[in-house]
């Protein structure tokens, strides 16, 4: 990650779109090789931030959840690393090996030429990355003091 972009940190944003303009600042600051896990509730803005990473990285696609494909890679649109967007959950939650089933997507891209952003992927992909991003997205916070909120509270830490 370029050294321009702080290392630990926590903010609260009060809209979707809010939480996209992060992710772009975020996007623009990952560089190849880098791990990103994302890690919150159902519902909480993992793939809302996820796209404002996408729109920093310059990437190709529709951002979605890869809930039921696992992985989505990006392709840059000029330069740049690809985006891997994964879902550990399923991996986590499918009763086999979680690694050997990162492995077995035969992801055309080198995860070194790449950025990794992982969905729940607490447990999985800190196995695959000595050095990673963890990025905890909380709506609850928020939803507790105005059940009408759309704010979500971001805490990042670089680990490792």
């Amino acid at each position: 990650m370029k050294a321009s972009f702080p290392t630990e940190g926590s903010a609260r944003f009060d809209t979707a779109a809010d939480t996209q303009a992060w992710g772009v600042e975020l996007g623009q600051a990952l560089e190849a090789g880098d791990v990103v896990i994302l890690d919150g509730p159902l519902g909480a803005g993992k793939t809302t931030l996820t796209q404002g990473i996408a729109r920093g990285m310059g990437v190709k696609g529709r951002v979605t959840s890869p809930t039921f494909v696992i992985a989505r890679e990006h392709r840059p649109l000029a330069g740049g690393p690809a985006l891997i967007h994964v879902d550990a959950y399923r991996l986590l939650d499918s009763g086999t090996d979680p690694l050997g089933a990162l492995d077995s997507l035969d992801l055309d891209t080198d995860l070194l030429d790449s950025v990794v952003v992982a969905e729940w992927g607490g447990g999985l992909v800190e196995q695959i990355a000595q050095q990673y991003l963890f990025v905890q997205v909380d709506r609850e916070t928020a939803v507790a003091e105005d059940p009408t909120s759309e704010a979500r509270i971001i805490s990042w830490q670089w680990r490792g």
